[in-house]
């Protein structure tokens, strides 16, 4: 199984992107919530993979942090999630705010990704509640929204906050302050 590729973007669409790692071009589906993370036609890009296996195809998805591979894989365990479904939902939403909705029971939040109803969406709660990574779930939802708030009033984009928030929290921040710092470092840094 292929489990990460690190090469240059050769093409960079929403439906995904080609990856040249040694001549080879790999074309990855990437979740719509990592397109803006991932550098354009020519940049260097490491992606975290997850190789599917069918009878006809062999397809491959990428995200950019090891956390949301762990999501995806974890979702294609429920009944009647498949790779495109969880694709989808990560493409809704970070993987920290659905791993959020979940915890919180927030079926408003989990049915307006497209694809996926309510009794979908009532079977991820009941599966994946115990299943996904609590450490991820941060301590206080409101604040990882205010400082995602604060970044966008700064002039960056949705997708980069939240990617970039939910990066500070796993870094350990609590405080709002702290978080705005440490996010504004990644933005900054593009590390």
């Amino acid at each position: 199984m292929i489990a990460s590729l690190k090469g240059k973007v050769l093409s960079k669409k929403p439906e995904g992107v080609i990856v040249d790692v040694g001549g080879v071009g790999y074309s990855v589906q990437v979740p719509l919530s990592n397109f803006s993370n991932i550098p354009d036609a020519g940049g260097d890009v490491f992606l975290h993979t997850y190789t599917h296996v069918r009878e006809d195809a062999l397809q491959l998805y990428g995200f950019v942090s090891e956390e949301e591979k762990k999501v995806f894989v974890t979702l294609l365990n429920v009944n009647g999630i498949g790779p495109k479904l969880g694709l989808a939902i990560l493409s809704g939403m970070p993987a920290q705010k659905f791993i959020e909705a979940v915890y919180n029971e927030d079926m408003p939040m989990l049915t307006s990704i497209p694809g996926l109803g309510k009794k979908i969406a009532a079977r991820l709660v009941l599966e994946l509640k115990e299943k996904l990574p609590r450490a991820v779930v941060s301590k206080d939802y409101s604040i990882t929204n205010d400082a995602v708030s604060a970044l966008i009033n700064f002039g960056y984009k949705k997708s980069l906050s939240e990617n970039a928030v939910e990066r500070a929290v796993k870094a350990g921040s609590v405080a709002i302050e702290d978080i705005i710092k440490e996010a504004l470092k990644y933005l900054t840094d593009g590390k």
